[in-house]
Order: structure tokens, then sequence, then C-alpha cells
């Protein structure tokens, strides 16, 4: 995939963004007072550098072709799990419904997205593990609170490791004139998804004043969100060039992946909202945990893909 010259651009653009980012990083946290390095500062110093190590692993990842991307996305997958599961904990009963959910599903899904199975990974979890994991925890004998923790479990499969899949399962579309060129398909749905969440970040510091939604995440501003999204939007109506797409088809999915994305996170942030806490957890350093990295992706993607699919296969 890395022999694309198109795809070398894209990534040579990320790098350039980044060289940025740290340069205008440095460049601030020299002008702080001696000894001191304001919280916004050390936050956004954290998160350019956290960036950096995830555009590095994102690229391995393209360069090992689909095994690389269906196992990056795995293991994504697994760690937003065990971040979901930790926040809504379940009962000592579901510990093994817990071990099917990942160590069965998880691997059978990924490894579906990497044989292009299309037609079983549509619907391994949403019909059958849907089905076959209450029945598991039904069986451990212990009724209380069982629909509360049943959903619990499937929420979290559905969100955390169906709805990511189809990130990786992009690779697997058939688009007449396309053949061999779908990492960038995967690319453009991440970078849209990603700099729509940095630029409402930066828009709503620069010129955020009204709360859009006050009681889900009271860092979000209207300017902010209106700012990101038409300045995510124009950048992937700019990339056209790099999809199936004409420049108004790529304005109108970039726009589509941005509000899909940006209502993603105010669900996930509800869910945060609802069990008291500010972040899923701490893998990442500056961003959270990894569902705080991905609730944007997690709800762009299956709309993202299933659409692709349905105009352009």
């Amino acid at each position: 995939m890395l022999l694309d010259r198109q795809i070398l651009y894209l990534l040579a653009g990320i790098g350039a963004l980044l060289l940025l980012a740290s340069a205008i990083t440095a460049v601030l946290k020299r002008r702080a007072p001696a000894g001191t390095v304001p919280p916004v500062m050390a936050n956004l110093d954290a998160r350019v550098k956290a960036w950096w190590i995830m555009v590095a692993i994102f690229g391995v990842a393209l360069a090992a072709g689909s095994v690389g991307s269906a196992g990056l996305f795995a293991l994504v997958s697994f760690f937003a799990l065990r971040e979901f599961v930790t926040l809504t904990p379940t009962r000592a009963s579901d510990h093994r419904t817990l071990f099917w959910a990942f160590f069965v599903v998880i691997p059978l899904q990924y490894l579906l997205v990497w044989m292009q199975w299309y037609g079983l990974f549509a619907i391994l979890i949403p019909v059958y593990a849907f089905v076959l994991l209450p029945i598991r925890s039904a069986a451990a004998g212990d009724c209380e609170r069982f629909l509360e923790r049943s959903a619990k479990i499937q929420w979290g499969l559905m969100v955390c490791v169906y709805f990511v899949s189809h990130v990786p399962a992009l690779l697997m579309l058939s688009i007449p004139g396309y053949a061999g060129q779908n990492a960038k398909l995967l690319l453009f749905l991440v970078l849209v998804v990603q700099l729509s969440d940095v630029l409402q970040y930066v828009w709503g510091k620069l010129l955020g004043r009204r709360k859009i939604a006050p009681t889900l995440s009271p860092n979000k501003t209207l300017e902010g969100f209106l700012g990101g999204v038409l300045s995510a939007t124009a950048i992937g109506a700019a990339l056209w060039w790099a999809t199936p797409f004409t420049p108004w088809q790529a304005a109108l999915f970039a726009l589509l992946i941005t509000l899909m994305g940006f209502f993603g996170g105010l669900v996930m942030s509800a869910i945060k909202r609802d069990r008291g806490v500010k972040d899923y957890g701490t893998l990442i350093e500056g961003h959270g945990g990894m569902v705080d990295r991905i609730d944007s992706l997690c709800f762009a993607a299956p709309v993202f893909f299933h659409l692709v699919r349905f105009f352009f296969t």
C-alpha cells in the first residue's frame, strides 16, 4: 500500500501537520514563564506526542496491508471493549460470557474482515453474538439485573468491535476503476474524522462562546462545532483526488463523516457522564482512553462503509 504515490502524499501531509504542531508547541513552551507549563500547554504537548506515535503505528499497519490493518483495529477493539466493560461493570457470573466476547467474537470478526467475507462479517455480532452471548449468561443462573448486564455487553460489542471493524472492512469493497486503492479510502475516513475532532477543539479554544451540549460535553461549543465541521468538510472535498468520488461527493461524505463523528462523541460522552468519569481510561497520554480517541470513528465508520458500498460497488 505504501508504494502508492497518493498514499505517500497523504502520509507526508499528515507528517507536515504534525511537524507544524510540534513547532508551534515548542515555541509556546519557550514563551511560557520559566519553570512553569500551563495545563493547556502540557495537554497540547502530550496530545501532539501521542499523535506521532499513533500515526507511526497506523503507517506500519498500512505497510502490512490487509493483515496489518485488521490486526491493528482488532487491538483497538480489544482495548476499547476492555475500557467499556471496566466503566460499565458486570457481575462475576458474566466472566465466561466476556471471555467469549474478547477471545472468540473479536478475533472471528476481524478474521472475517481479513477474509473479506462480507456476508458473515455483517451479521456475526448483530445476529449470532446477540443471540448466543445472553444464552451463555443465562446458563450461569444469575438473574439479578440480567437485562442490564446483557445490554452492556451487547452494546459494548456493537460500538467497540462491530462499528470499528468497518474501518479495515473498507479494504474489501470492490469499486470499479479503484481496484487496489482502498487504503486511500480508509485514510480518507480516519483523516477527516480525526481532523474534525482536532479542528473543533481548535476553533472552540479560539472562538468558542456558546455551549452546544453543556450536560454531555461541557467543552464543546457551537462555534467550535461549526468551525471544525466546515473546515474538515473543506479538507475532505480537497482530498477527492485520493477517493473514487467527485469533489462534491467527497464534500458530502466528509460532511456526513464529521456529523456522525460529532454525534458519536456526544453519545459516548453521555455514557461517561452517567458513570461520573471524565475519560474512559488513561491509555493514550493527553487523549484519555482508547474509546475517547475513537468515539467519533465508531459512529462514522459503519455509515460511511455502507453508503460507499451501496452507491459505488
